[in-house]
């Protein structure tokens, strides 16, 4: 265990990345600050460069987290289910994703800083990795994936406009919860 008043290096690690989570969630990639990382955590900036490299890096690993932790926590839900059923059980995981909503907010500072070819790459990589979770467990078509990854990105953008504040149609009908059955008629068939 560490030293009182000390960290290890992972735990230094774990903490610059809260820290830098917060920042470029509200921020982004150009407007997050490595200094203000660097005096939140009491380091110095050439600290977090040693540890990250490049604050793109940093960013990048913080983006494709967010993602790889939605992938995970559907595969997880779905359990040993397939199809609608899986797909229900991932909708409801990431209904209950949404109250992380630095998380979510780094998910669309990353497409925003799709500008930049390496966290184009980095964030293609990662978003790929969510589809084929979804395409893997649920075994549903094109189509069906993709009609509820769009249902998800319109409640993170939801989520990132905090409608849950809102008593407005609008915001009520973007809130509406996605329930078992939604996607049902959607097919490759119906949708030719």
């Amino acid at each position: 265990m560490a030293q009182r008043g000390r960290m290890t290096g992972p735990e230094r690690r774990q903490q610059i990345l809260r820290i830098a989570a917060d920042e470029f969630a509200s921020s982004g990639l150009h407007g997050g600050s490595t200094d203000r990382i660097a005096r939140e955590a009491g380091i110095t900036q050439a600290y977090i460069f040693r540890i990250f490299g490049t604050k793109k890096a940093l960013f990048s690993e913080l983006v494709v987290a967010s993602f790889d932790r939605v992938a995970d926590g559907m595969r997880e839900a779905a359990g040993t289910a397939t199809g609608q059923q899986a797909l229900a059980s991932m909708g409801e995981c990431y209904y209950a994703m949404l109250e992380d909503r630095t998380s979510l907010l780094l998910q669309l500072q990353g497409i925003a800083a799709c500008g930049d070819e390496e966290v184009r790459d980095a964030v293609r990589e990662a978003f790929g990795r969510m589809w084929n979770t979804v395409v893997e467990v649920t075994g549903l078509d094109a189509v069906t994936v993709k009609a509820f990854l769009a249902f998800g990105m319109l409640l993170n953008s939801g989520a990132a406009l905090q409608i849950h504040d809102v008593d407005q149609p609008w915001a009520n009908g973007v809130g509406t919860r996605i329930h078992a059955g939604l996607f049902d008629h959607i097919t490759i068939e119906t949708n030719r």
